[in-house]
């Protein structure tokens, strides 16, 4: 899937720059009229349209195979502007919009349920990318999108949805046509042995989401999708129904308690230059303080942009972003120049104990053009396909230079250190190709708030 790769790579990585074009335009949202104080600039408010969550997914298989579902653990981001919206394992990017009408460069993530033991290997699921028509109008959702995988096997959707809320209950009822083309169908049901030609399968069910308290949500999923008769009757197809759900949970804006509140200005938008180096050693090992360096010196530079999402979580006075990031790989003795792309929600909590201390960690995706050295080289020891898709953490400590220099000016900056982890959660997923490893960068930064 080389073309996919690119596309995907570079259009996380181009993002970060787009994203900080546009960002004085993403938040502007008057919730109240403004003050005299305020007519003279504009005044930034939070987004009321963001998230993060994670849960466990569950399909039946439908091939002729001993097992009869496969599970899997997915990472979910939520965000909407007037530039892009985000939507669990879905994506846009808005080329025209109107208050009703959208026309999308759009993403959306494919799952092939096999069971487990061959995921590895064949490493099927993918974000595929296409274009999209989006149509909205009070609750009522209607798109069509027409899409291809990595290999121009095209397919295609159309979707109608109906968003409701009542009390802490928010439901999404939806039903979906999809047509897949004649090499699409052959290549992920015929597996190259049958040709079932063109056809026309259709999906229903119900995504549903549970207030529990403050910013935490129950996020669930139950649907049904009727693959077409001459797929059914091919000899690599057990089952025609296949049933699948997903329970999990997420953090999301208080829908009793909206943050109507303008953006700090200490608290807006940022830019983070970091440089980070390699090491072999596993996330615990880096955290307890027994990290060990690598031979080869494998290095990185990185620059992220982050958008604010809220400025407390349960309460708490706890900064969320949205952050993009741009990831170059150094050229070494072991490995080429390579791009890494990073999509993730990050925390800040801060601590004043005179000179202000934050302690950050982030959840995402990352996506590399290529595997690093020193990703590789420990999933080749464990006999593991290595996936270019997997999950992201960063954990991050840093300090306001202002306060260390007693300086005004510098109120807005922090230097600090951070780690930089891209794993496989433990074999918990075939979305990260069901791998149990990753890799790490110890990393020092400069983060500038505007």
């Amino acid at each position: 899937m080389p073309k996919t790769s690119s596309l995907l790579t570079a259009f996380v990585c181009l993002s970060t720059c787009s994203f900080s074009v546009i960002a004085d335009n993403d938040q502007t949202k008057t919730v109240n009229p403004p003050s005299k104080a305020e007519s003279h600039a504009d005044v930034e408010y939070f987004p009321s349209t963001w998230g993060v969550g994670i849960g466990v997914r569950k399909a039946d298989i439908p091939y002729a195979t001993e097992n009869d579902d496969v599970y899997d653990v997915m990472p979910l981001i939520e965000f909407e502007n007037d530039y892009f919206y985000l939507n669990g394992l879905e994506g846009g990017v808005h080329l025209w919009k109107n208050d009703e009408h959208q026309v999308n460069v759009y993403s959306r993530f494919r799952f092939v349920d096999i069971p487990k033991e061959y995921q590895n290997q064949t490493q099927s699921d993918a974000f595929d990318f296409g274009f999209q028509y989006r149509f909205q109008k009070d609750g009522l959702e209607a798109d069509v999108a027409i899409m291809s995988d990595g290999n121009k096997r095209m397919y295609g959707y159309t979707r109608t949805q109906y968003h409701w809320q009542g009390g802490d209950w928010q439901l999404n009822p939806y039903a979906e046509f999809q047509w897949k083309s004649n090499d699409f169908n052959e290549h992920y049901y015929g597996l190259e042995l049958a040709d079932p030609g063109a056809g026309l399968a259709f999906s229903a069910g119900v995504n549903a989401r549970y207030h529990l308290a403050s910013n935490l949500y129950l996020l669930g999923n139950f649907g049904v999708t009727r693959l077409e008769d001459d797929i059914y009757h091919l000899p690599t197809i057990e089952n025609q129904y296949q049933f699948e759900s997903f329970l999990g949970f997420g953090f999301f804006p208080d829908n009793k308690r909206p943050n109507t509140n303008p953006v700090p200005k200490e608290s807006g938008e940022f830019l983070r230059v970091a440089h980070g180096w390699a090491t072999p050693s596993s996330l615990n090992d880096i955290l307890t303080g027994n990290a060990k360096g690598d031979r080869y010196n494998n290095q990185m530079t990185s620059l992220f942009y982050g958008i604010p999402l809220s400025n407390s979580l349960f309460n708490l006075p706890i900064d969320l972003y949205l952050t993009t990031g741009a990831v170059w790989h150094h050229d070494s003795e072991v490995q080429d120049n390579l791009a890494e792309g990073v999509l993730a929600v990050k925390a800040f909590y801060t601590i004043d104990l005179g000179w202000r201390f934050r302690i950050g960690v982030a959840e995402g995706l990352s996506y590399v053009s290529d595997v690093t050295y020193i990703e590789g080289s420990e999933l080749d020891e464990k006999d593991y396909r290595p996936s270019k898709l997997l999950n992201y953490l960063d954990f991050s400590f840093d300090v306001n230079l202002g306060d260390v220099f007693n300086h005004a000016p510098m109120k807005n900056a922090w230097l600090g250190y951070s780690i930089h982890h891209r794993s496989g959660i433990f074999e918990t997923s075939s979305a990260f190709g069901r791998i149990k490893g990753g890799s790490n960068y110890n990393s020092v930064y400069l983060q500038w708030h505007f």
